[in-house]
């Protein structure tokens, strides 16, 4: 509500009021049967009360200060020491749509839906604990022994709704949300699942190892084996 709008028209409903009696009380005057100090008492009086109610109708219009408190309490539940690195970022917009139907006492259909777009950010990478390599020290060449297949380490989701419909007995709970969300999120996994995201996860840690080695002298026996892994289904992060 904009008080500020409201204040202006009640001041001005109040000044309205003075210049009302105003002329009242000038009119009364021209009447030789009303004392002149009668008619100044009036004045001033409706003076006052103008004055009173303009002053009262604006302080009770005016917004209450918002009083705003917060609290947070952190805890740090667990630390450990990874070497995850993240050689692909996808972007992606999805499309959700949620619909729901019931029946109030298995007899009057009830319906609800929404339309929600989920924009995310998938970021794709490899798990340096799962590589598994022999070295060759006499002729310089590192051999993969097991390399795993790509994997989720990051999803950011934001959600955006739009055309939400519900009816007073068949409302969105918390948990309608929670779900909506969660569905959501899990159709863009699959949606990087099958873009090209793999690939490029995979091609960019072969030339990352390949460059560190040849850094050091040492020779990359077998990188097709990075190559083979990105045909392989992402896995999921310990932490998704």
């Amino acid at each position: 509500m904009n008080f500020k709008k409201y204040k202006i028209i009640f001041w001005a409903v109040g000044i309205l009021i003075v210049a009302f009696l105003g002329f009242f009380l000038y009119q009364m005057t021209q009447s030789q049967s009303i004392n002149s100090m009668m008619t100044l008492v009036m004045l001033v009086l409706g003076l006052l009360l103008g004055g009173i109610i303009a002053y009262l109708a604006s302080n009770k219009m005016s917004a209450a200060p918002v009083v705003i408190t917060e609290s947070s309490h952190t805890i740090a539940e667990s630390m450990r020491k990874v070497f995850k690195v993240v050689s692909a970022e996808g972007h992606f917009n999805e499309i959700y749509n949620y619909e729901e139907t019931t029946k109030i006492f298995n007899f009057i259909p009830s319906k609800k839906k929404a339309l929600v777009i989920v924009q995310a950010k998938v970021l794709v990478g490899y798990d340096f604990e799962k590589f598994q390599w022999e070295i060759d020290e006499v002729n310089r060449k590192v051999k993969l022994l097991n390399f795993p297949a790509p994997q989720i380490l990051s999803t950011e989701t934001d959600y955006k709704y739009y055309n939400i419909e519900e009816q007073f007995f068949n409302l969105f709970s918390k948990d309608d949300l929670a779900k909506i969300q969660q569905n959501g999120k899990r159709q863009v996994i699959e949606a990087a699942k099958k873009s090209h995201l793999p690939e490029v996860a995979a091609e960019q840690m072969r030339t990352l190892l390949t460059e560190l080695l040849a850094g050091k002298n040492f020779f990359l026996e077998n990188a097709s084996a990075i190559s083979e892994s990105k045909n392989l289904a992402i896995e999921f992060a310990a932490t998704q």
